[in-house]
């Protein structure tokens, strides 16, 4: 059975791209997709909802009385 699938797919390479390659690209592409959208939540929203909240905070206690 496997013999004969990569007898197969050597025999028709269109075929394999076709059924190996598309995946793999699919693969890659979501991985890639990842690895950018952690990135960007990392080091631009975090750093950016860690200031404003730092600021809000910092804000917020001028408002207190002093002890």
């Amino acid at each position: 059975m496997i013999g004969s699938l990569l007898r197969l797919l050597a025999l028709r390479p269109l075929l394999s791209i076709a059924i190996f390659g598309i995946p793999l690209l699919v693969l890659i592409a979501v991985g890639l997709f990842t690895i950018v959208a952690l990135k960007l939540l990392v080091f631009v929203v975090l750093p950016v909802l860690g200031i404003v909240w730092l600021v809000r905070r910092c804000s917020r206690s001028d408002d207190w009385p002093a002890s």
